[in-house]
Protein backbone atom coordinates (compact mmCIF):
# COMPACT_ATOMS: atom_id res chain seq x y z
CA UNK A 1 0.00 0.00 0.00
CA UNK A 2 1.61 3.52 -0.58
CA UNK A 3 2.27 5.55 1.81
CA UNK A 4 -0.31 8.52 2.82
CA UNK A 5 0.20 11.95 1.42
CA UNK A 6 0.07 14.09 4.31
CA UNK A 7 -1.25 17.64 3.57
CA UNK A 8 -2.11 18.45 7.31
CA UNK A 9 1.07 20.72 7.92
CA UNK A 10 4.57 21.16 7.52
CA UNK A 11 5.04 19.99 11.00
CA UNK A 12 4.59 16.51 10.17
CA UNK A 13 8.07 15.72 8.04
CA UNK A 14 10.50 13.57 9.61
CA UNK A 15 14.39 13.81 10.26
CA UNK A 16 16.22 13.25 8.02
CA UNK A 17 19.68 10.68 7.56
CA UNK A 18 22.00 13.86 8.06
CA UNK A 19 20.00 15.02 10.69
CA UNK A 20 20.04 11.55 12.57
CA UNK A 21 23.91 11.20 11.74
CA UNK A 22 23.86 15.15 13.61
CA UNK A 23 22.01 13.93 16.40
CA UNK A 24 23.98 11.21 17.30
CA UNK A 25 26.79 13.04 16.68
CA UNK A 26 26.32 15.84 18.67
CA UNK A 27 28.29 17.06 21.13
CA UNK A 28 26.17 18.02 24.32
CA UNK A 29 26.40 19.44 27.72
CA UNK A 30 23.69 20.88 30.22
CA UNK A 31 21.98 23.50 28.46
CA UNK A 32 19.86 24.75 31.55
CA UNK A 33 24.10 25.43 32.59
CA UNK A 34 24.56 27.44 30.24
CA UNK A 35 27.34 24.71 28.66
CA UNK A 36 26.15 22.54 25.87
CA UNK A 37 28.13 23.12 22.85
CA UNK A 38 25.63 22.56 20.05
CA UNK A 39 22.99 24.58 21.77
CA UNK A 40 25.31 27.44 22.05
CA UNK A 41 26.70 27.45 18.65
CA UNK A 42 22.97 27.33 16.97
CA UNK A 43 21.93 30.15 19.29
CA UNK A 44 25.09 32.42 18.32
CA UNK A 45 24.37 31.27 14.35
CA UNK A 46 20.37 32.04 14.56
CA UNK A 47 21.16 35.44 15.93
CA UNK A 48 23.84 36.46 13.72
CA UNK A 49 21.95 35.42 10.54
CA UNK A 50 18.68 37.53 11.95
CA UNK A 51 21.30 40.70 12.91
CA UNK A 52 20.62 40.42 16.69
CA UNK A 53 22.90 40.24 19.61
CA UNK A 54 21.60 37.13 20.91
CA UNK A 55 19.39 34.06 20.46
CA UNK A 56 17.77 31.20 23.06
CA UNK A 57 16.44 27.90 21.94
CA UNK A 58 13.15 26.53 23.01
CA UNK A 59 11.43 23.79 22.61
CA UNK A 60 8.11 24.84 20.49
CA UNK A 61 7.19 28.07 18.38
CA UNK A 62 4.36 28.39 21.25
CA UNK A 63 6.70 28.89 23.90
CA UNK A 64 8.94 31.13 21.60
CA UNK A 65 6.70 33.41 21.48
CA UNK A 66 5.73 33.49 24.99
CA UNK A 67 9.25 34.16 26.55
CA UNK A 68 9.31 36.86 23.46
CA UNK A 69 6.34 38.83 24.92
CA UNK A 70 6.58 38.01 28.59
CA UNK A 71 10.11 39.30 28.32
CA UNK A 72 8.86 42.65 27.10
CA UNK A 73 5.83 42.97 29.24
CA UNK A 74 4.53 43.15 32.33
CA UNK A 75 0.94 41.25 33.58
CA UNK A 76 -1.92 43.45 32.94
CA UNK A 77 -0.14 45.42 29.35
CA UNK A 78 -1.57 45.12 25.96
CA UNK A 79 -1.08 42.87 23.00
CA UNK A 80 -1.96 44.51 19.66
CA UNK A 81 -2.00 42.11 16.83
CA UNK A 82 -4.35 40.80 13.84
CA UNK A 83 -7.42 39.49 14.69
CA UNK A 84 -6.06 36.08 13.54
CA UNK A 85 -2.72 35.55 15.29
CA UNK A 86 -2.05 32.33 15.92
CA UNK A 87 -0.99 33.38 19.39
CA UNK A 88 -4.39 34.00 19.92
CA UNK A 89 -6.15 31.58 19.03
CA UNK A 90 -4.16 28.65 18.79
CA UNK A 91 -1.98 28.30 21.87
CA UNK A 92 -4.50 27.85 23.95
CA UNK A 93 -4.78 31.10 25.54
CA UNK A 94 -1.09 30.94 27.12
CA UNK A 95 -0.32 34.50 27.16
CA UNK A 96 -3.79 35.31 29.08
CA UNK A 97 -3.13 32.50 31.71
CA UNK A 98 0.63 32.44 31.69
CA UNK A 99 1.61 35.96 31.25
CA UNK A 100 -1.58 37.97 32.63
CA UNK A 101 -1.51 40.30 29.12
CA UNK A 102 -4.68 41.24 27.25
CA UNK A 103 -4.91 41.23 23.48
CA UNK A 104 -6.23 43.79 21.43
CA UNK A 105 -7.04 42.31 17.95
CA UNK A 106 -7.67 44.84 15.00
CA UNK A 107 -8.93 43.52 11.62
CA UNK A 108 -6.34 43.12 9.17
CA UNK A 109 -6.34 42.43 5.59
CA UNK A 110 -5.35 39.36 4.97
CA UNK A 111 -3.41 38.94 8.18
CA UNK A 112 -1.84 42.16 7.69
CA UNK A 113 -2.46 45.02 10.24
CA UNK A 114 -0.96 48.79 8.98
CA UNK A 115 1.13 51.65 10.27
CA UNK A 116 -2.57 53.90 10.93
CA UNK A 117 -4.61 50.98 12.72
CA UNK A 118 -1.90 50.57 15.23
CA UNK A 119 -0.85 54.68 15.78
CA UNK A 120 -4.75 55.27 16.40
CA UNK A 121 -4.71 51.53 18.63
CA UNK A 122 -1.48 52.34 20.65
CA UNK A 123 -2.11 53.76 23.84
CA UNK A 124 -0.01 54.79 26.98
CA UNK A 125 -2.48 53.35 29.93
CA UNK A 126 -3.77 55.36 32.51
CA UNK A 127 -5.71 54.05 35.97
CA UNK A 128 -8.54 52.43 33.41
CA UNK A 129 -7.09 51.26 30.54
CA UNK A 130 -4.17 49.01 29.39
CA UNK A 131 -0.72 49.72 28.53
CA UNK A 132 0.21 48.93 25.35
CA UNK A 133 3.65 47.62 25.44
CA UNK A 134 3.87 45.24 22.55
CA UNK A 135 2.52 45.28 18.92
CA UNK A 136 2.67 41.92 17.00
CA UNK A 137 3.32 40.91 13.91
CA UNK A 138 2.88 37.34 11.85
CA UNK A 139 4.83 36.02 8.49
CA UNK A 140 4.30 34.21 7.14
CA UNK A 141 0.26 34.36 8.41
CA UNK A 142 -1.29 30.90 9.07
CA UNK A 143 -4.58 31.66 9.15
CA UNK A 144 -4.45 34.23 6.30
CA UNK A 145 -3.15 31.28 3.85
CA UNK A 146 0.47 31.47 3.96
CA UNK A 147 0.42 35.33 3.57
CA UNK A 148 3.50 37.28 3.21
CA UNK A 149 4.00 40.75 5.88
CA UNK A 150 5.15 43.48 3.27
CA UNK A 151 8.53 44.31 4.46
CA UNK A 152 7.22 47.97 4.06
CA UNK A 153 4.50 48.13 6.07
CA UNK A 154 6.67 46.43 8.99
CA UNK A 155 9.14 49.05 8.34
CA UNK A 156 6.11 51.54 9.16
CA UNK A 157 4.63 49.77 12.22
CA UNK A 158 8.15 49.90 13.77
CA UNK A 159 8.77 53.49 13.20
CA UNK A 160 5.72 54.06 14.63
CA UNK A 161 6.37 52.12 17.56
CA UNK A 162 9.39 52.91 18.02
CA UNK A 163 7.77 57.03 18.32
CA UNK A 164 5.37 55.71 21.34
CA UNK A 165 8.12 53.29 23.14
CA UNK A 166 5.72 50.12 21.88
CA UNK A 167 8.12 47.01 21.12
CA UNK A 168 7.20 45.04 17.94
CA UNK A 169 7.37 41.18 18.25
CA UNK A 170 7.87 38.94 15.05
CA UNK A 171 6.18 35.58 15.12
CA UNK A 172 8.38 34.63 12.15
CA UNK A 173 7.41 30.85 12.36
CA UNK A 174 7.34 30.46 8.91
CA UNK A 175 9.71 33.23 8.11
CA UNK A 176 11.92 32.01 5.93
CA UNK A 177 9.20 30.64 3.45
CA UNK A 178 8.51 34.93 2.77
CA UNK A 179 12.78 34.94 2.52
CA UNK A 180 12.16 31.98 -0.45
CA UNK A 181 9.25 33.80 -1.76
CA UNK A 182 10.49 36.97 -2.44
CA UNK A 183 14.14 36.87 -2.06
CA UNK A 184 14.27 39.13 0.91
CA UNK A 185 16.58 38.06 3.56
CA UNK A 186 14.87 37.31 6.54
CA UNK A 187 17.07 39.70 8.87
CA UNK A 188 15.07 42.35 6.88
CA UNK A 189 12.04 41.72 8.37
CA UNK A 190 13.83 40.92 11.86
CA UNK A 191 15.66 44.08 11.78
CA UNK A 192 11.89 45.42 12.69
CA UNK A 193 10.89 43.89 15.99
CA UNK A 194 12.55 43.82 19.10
CA UNK A 195 11.92 40.42 19.67
CA UNK A 196 11.66 37.46 16.92
CA UNK A 197 10.76 33.44 16.65
CA UNK A 198 11.20 31.24 14.98
CA UNK A 199 10.73 27.04 14.22
CA UNK A 200 12.77 24.62 13.06
CA UNK A 201 10.27 22.02 12.66
CA UNK A 202 8.05 23.41 10.33
CA UNK A 203 8.79 24.38 6.57
CA UNK A 204 12.68 23.94 7.77
CA UNK A 205 11.77 20.20 8.45
CA UNK A 206 13.67 19.29 11.94
CA UNK A 207 11.44 17.04 14.48
CA UNK A 208 11.41 19.71 17.00
CA UNK A 209 12.48 23.81 17.92
CA UNK A 210 12.32 27.07 17.58
CA UNK A 211 14.46 30.02 18.27
CA UNK A 212 14.26 33.46 20.12
CA UNK A 213 16.34 36.13 19.02
CA UNK A 214 16.70 39.72 20.85
CA UNK A 215 18.90 41.81 22.63
CA UNK A 216 21.27 40.33 25.30
CA UNK A 217 18.59 41.96 28.04
CA UNK A 218 15.82 39.70 26.63
CA UNK A 219 17.22 36.47 26.09
CA UNK A 220 18.41 36.79 29.94
CA UNK A 221 14.72 37.44 30.87
CA UNK A 222 13.49 34.87 28.46
CA UNK A 223 15.67 32.14 29.62
CA UNK A 224 14.21 32.98 33.03
CA UNK A 225 10.78 32.78 31.79
CA UNK A 226 11.83 29.41 29.71
CA UNK A 227 12.54 27.95 33.20
CA UNK A 228 9.24 29.05 34.41
CA UNK A 229 7.61 27.67 31.76
CA UNK A 230 9.22 24.43 32.09
CA UNK A 231 11.42 24.34 28.64
CA UNK A 232 14.66 24.49 30.64
CA UNK A 233 16.36 21.53 28.81
CA UNK A 234 19.59 19.52 29.73
CA UNK A 235 21.83 17.42 26.79
CA UNK A 236 19.71 19.42 24.43
CA UNK A 237 22.16 19.63 21.57
CA UNK A 238 20.87 16.10 20.12
CA UNK A 239 18.23 18.07 19.06
CA UNK A 240 19.72 21.47 18.33
CA UNK A 241 21.87 19.30 16.21
CA UNK A 242 18.76 18.57 13.63
CA UNK A 243 17.83 22.40 13.94
CA UNK A 244 21.11 23.25 12.69
CA UNK A 245 21.31 21.11 9.46
CA UNK A 246 17.85 22.32 9.09
CA UNK A 247 18.34 25.70 9.23
CA UNK A 248 21.50 25.32 6.89
CA UNK A 249 19.82 23.02 4.14
CA UNK A 250 15.99 23.27 4.79
CA UNK A 251 16.09 27.02 3.63
CA UNK A 252 17.27 26.65 -0.16
CA UNK A 253 14.73 23.80 -0.70
CA UNK A 254 11.25 26.29 0.60
CA UNK A 255 10.38 27.22 -3.01
CA UNK A 256 9.83 23.74 -3.75
CA UNK A 257 7.04 23.62 -1.21
CA UNK A 258 5.50 26.70 -2.99
CA UNK A 259 5.71 25.48 -6.36
CA UNK A 260 3.91 22.39 -5.18
CA UNK A 261 1.65 24.67 -3.65
CA UNK A 262 0.43 26.78 -6.53
CA UNK A 263 0.18 23.27 -8.81
CA UNK A 264 -1.73 21.98 -6.40
CA UNK A 265 -4.17 25.35 -6.29
CA UNK A 266 -3.93 25.21 -9.87
CA UNK A 267 -5.30 21.74 -9.84
CA UNK A 268 -8.05 22.47 -7.56
CA UNK A 269 -8.88 25.92 -9.59
CA UNK A 270 -10.06 23.05 -12.54
CA UNK A 271 -12.75 21.47 -10.65
CA UNK A 272 -14.13 24.67 -9.34
CA UNK A 273 -12.33 28.02 -9.64
CA UNK A 274 -14.50 29.95 -6.98
CA UNK A 275 -13.23 27.22 -4.52
CA UNK A 276 -9.47 28.06 -4.34
CA UNK A 277 -7.34 32.04 -4.76
CA UNK A 278 -4.56 30.75 -6.64
CA UNK A 279 -3.12 34.25 -7.08
CA UNK A 280 -3.27 34.20 -3.27
CA UNK A 281 -0.89 31.19 -2.84
CA UNK A 282 2.09 32.88 -1.44
CA UNK A 283 3.81 30.28 -0.39
CA UNK A 284 3.21 26.64 1.08
CA UNK A 285 -0.71 26.68 1.75
CA UNK A 286 -3.65 26.17 0.34
CA UNK A 287 -7.34 26.95 1.54
CA UNK A 288 -10.13 25.26 0.11
CA UNK A 289 -13.44 26.63 0.21
CA UNK A 290 -15.71 23.23 -0.11
CA UNK A 291 -18.76 25.58 -0.32
CA UNK A 292 -18.72 25.39 -4.19
CA UNK A 293 -18.84 21.51 -3.64
CA UNK A 294 -22.00 22.08 -1.45
CA UNK A 295 -19.65 19.59 1.16
CA UNK A 296 -18.03 20.15 4.87
CA UNK A 297 -14.83 19.84 5.27
CA UNK A 298 -14.95 17.19 8.08
CA UNK A 299 -16.72 14.41 5.97
CA UNK A 300 -14.50 15.72 3.01
CA UNK A 301 -11.33 14.76 5.43
CA UNK A 302 -12.92 12.00 6.62
CA UNK A 303 -13.38 10.52 2.40
CA UNK A 304 -10.03 11.85 1.84
CA UNK A 305 -8.75 9.87 4.72
CA UNK A 306 -10.12 6.35 3.24
CA UNK A 307 -8.35 7.38 -0.51
CA UNK A 308 -5.01 7.49 1.66
CA UNK A 309 -4.81 11.97 1.54
CA UNK A 310 -4.54 12.86 5.43
CA UNK A 311 -6.04 16.75 5.39
CA UNK A 312 -6.95 19.49 8.49
CA UNK A 313 -10.90 20.04 7.61
CA UNK A 314 -12.08 22.76 9.88
CA UNK A 315 -15.41 22.83 11.12
CA UNK A 316 -17.31 24.60 8.25
CA UNK A 317 -16.85 24.33 4.77
CA UNK A 318 -12.90 25.53 5.34
CA UNK A 319 -10.26 23.28 4.60
CA UNK A 320 -6.06 23.61 4.71
CA UNK A 321 -3.55 21.64 2.61
CA UNK A 322 -0.12 22.00 3.32
CA UNK A 323 2.90 21.30 0.99
CA UNK A 324 6.31 20.35 2.77
CA UNK A 325 9.13 18.70 2.26
CA UNK A 326 7.83 15.11 2.63
CA UNK A 327 5.16 15.62 -0.07
CA UNK A 328 6.68 15.45 -3.72
CA UNK A 329 4.95 16.40 -7.00
CA UNK A 330 3.49 12.66 -7.82
CA UNK A 331 2.54 12.70 -3.92
CA UNK A 332 0.05 15.87 -5.40
CA UNK A 333 -0.82 14.11 -8.45
CA UNK A 334 -2.14 11.35 -6.19
CA UNK A 335 -3.93 13.88 -4.00
CA UNK A 336 -5.82 15.45 -6.91
CA UNK A 337 -6.83 12.51 -8.12
CA UNK A 338 -8.32 11.42 -4.60
CA UNK A 339 -9.92 15.24 -4.16
CA UNK A 340 -11.64 14.59 -7.87
CA UNK A 341 -12.68 11.17 -7.04
CA UNK A 342 -14.51 12.33 -2.97
CA UNK A 343 -15.52 16.03 -4.55
CA UNK A 344 -17.16 14.92 -7.74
Amino acid sequence: MPELVDLRSDTVTRPTPEMRRAMADAEVGDDVLGDDPTVNALQDYAAELLGKEAGLFVPTGSMGNQVSLGALTRPGDEVVCDAGAHFLHYEGGSVAAHLGLVMRPLPGSNGVIDAAQVAAAVRPGNDHNPRTAVVAIENTHNSAGGKIFPLDEARAISKVCGERDVKVHLDGARLFNAQAATGIPAREWASCADSMSFCFSKGLGAPIGSMVCSSQEVIKEGRRLRKRLGGGMRQVGVIAAAARVALERGVERLGEDHANARKLAEGLAQLAPEAVDVDGVETNMVYLNLAPFGRQAPEVSDALRAEGVLTIGFPGAAMRLVTHRDVSSSDLDRALDALRRVLA
